[in-house]
């Protein structure tokens, strides 16, 4: 008992003493004292961390280079409103047969310019080929707008080589 109670004694004197203990430098929890605030420096994004690499060595992306031209002529142009957008397909003609990875462009960055949204209709065309009937020189590409896109479009317009198709809301 009587050692029980010397140590609650004890252990009571010290713990009291720890009011003066949390102030001083024999707290290791003061050792690098309290923060301030401090003036930050700006840092450039191309120096913000060397540390981390700016490309993944698992993951390498090539830059693929799109080597398309203009097609020759735009057919037709039809816009179908889906839940949550717009799909825009066009058919075009290129002047030769063979003609293959049809895209639409889009010119701007996407953006409208005074309410037209604006595409260019590319195909990658072999330099000699077959000048068959125009059915079968037909090419197709397609696109998908959300309604965040849309907004602000009056008017969605696709340019070939010889001629353009413009369709109106």
């Amino acid at each position: 008992m009587r050692k029980t109670l010397s140590v609650i004694v004890v252990s009571s004197i010290v713990l009291a003493g720890c009011g003066t203990v949390r102030d001083s430098r024999l707290n290791p929890f003061n050792w690098f004292g309290r923060s301030e605030p401090a003036q930050v420096t700006p840092v450039k994004a191309e120096e913000a961390n060397p540390l981390i690499p700016k490309q993944s060595r698992l993951k390498r992306k090539k830059v693929v280079v799109y080597s398309g031209t203009v097609v020759s002529a735009v057919k037709s142009l039809e816009i179908d409103r889906t839940k949550g957008g717009a799909i825009i397909r066009v058919t075009g003609v290129p002047s030769q047969q063979g003609a293959h990875s049809v895209v639409l462009e889009a010119m701007n960055e996407g953006k409208p310019v005074d309410g037209v949204l604006t595409y260019r209709l590319l195909a990658i065309q072999p330099t000699s080929g077959g000048y068959g009937s125009e059915q079968s020189r037909q090419v197709q590409a397609a696109v998908f707008l959300t309604d965040n896109q849309l907004v602000g479009v009056r008017t969605i317009k696709v340019e070939a080589a010889s001629n353009a198709l413009a369709s109106r809301r």
